[in-house]
């Protein structure tokens, strides 16, 4: 079974949403405030979470960067109808999907089950994907694990959108991409990519990749054009 913890703030929410999953594979953990999904998570382990933006006491979105910066557990988040940024700024900062309140339980299945397929686990039964790598500049990209280990052999969290940023930049070395050509090559289907957040994507990756004096310029602004990333990846 698929274990999921389901966060919300709702009784009646949890109550209903456990019941159902439960009818389609998943075995549900229901906690309602963050404190409590922070104990959970450091606790267990779960194959997915389903997160509520609005919490008693903490923020969705930073819960979201938290478990970031040191889970890859597929993360759902729903959110009040009607709120778009609160869907971009969670996607940037590593949601793997979310889903407008009020919604039908099995559209939540659906997206559950496709954010699974997509998210490889380790140790699942059937024929695993062979590993793929990026080198460039002393730095790694995993793509299948989308772990980023720089020069010194320390991991880098990324986000889902710096995630995805990297991947075409690596895809596309040594060629110059517009912000109309990222937006469109880095975007999520149903989330406008605005060229302003291309800007800020670029702008976080650069940090990650290093700032220093001394460190190669990974990623070059080509005035008028767009970006280019500097340095072919090895094979």
């Amino acid at each position: 079974m698929n274990r999921c913890l389901l966060v919300d703030d709702d009784h009646e929410v949890l109550d209903t949403l456990s019941a159902y999953l439960s009818r389609f594979g998943f075995a549900v953990k229901a906690v309602d405030t963050g404190a409590a999904m922070r104990r959970a998570v450091l606790a267990e382990v779960f194959d997915v979470v389903v997160l509520d933006v609005l919490l008693p006491d903490d923020n969705g979105l930073e819960l979201c960067r938290w478990l970031r910066r040191t889970h890859t557990t597929p993360l759902v988040m729903l959110t009040a109808l009607g709120d778009p940024m609160s869907r971009v700024v969670g996607l940037e900062l590593g949601a793997d999907d979310f889903i407008p309140k009020p919604f039908e339980p099995r559209e939540l299945v659906a997206r559950l089950n496709a954010v699974l397929r997509r998210v490889p686990r380790p140790g699942a039964p059937g024929r695993e994907p062979p590993a793929r790598s990026d080198r460039f500049a002393g730095w790694s990209l995993d793509r299948l694990r989308r772990v980023l280990v720089s020069p010194a052999d320390d991991v880098v969290p990324l986000s889902n959108a710096e995630y995805r940023l990297l991947a075409v930049f690596l895809d596309h070395a040594g060629q110059v991409l517009s912000r109309t050509r990222l937006a469109s090559l880095t975007g999520v289907p149903g989330v406008a990519t605005s060229e302003r957040s291309v800007d800020l994507m670029v702008f976080r990756l650069r940090r990650k990749l290093g700032n220093a004096p001394h460190d190669p310029v990974l990623i070059r602004t080509v005035r008028g054009e767009g970006y280019r990333f500097g340095v072919e990846s090895a094979p």
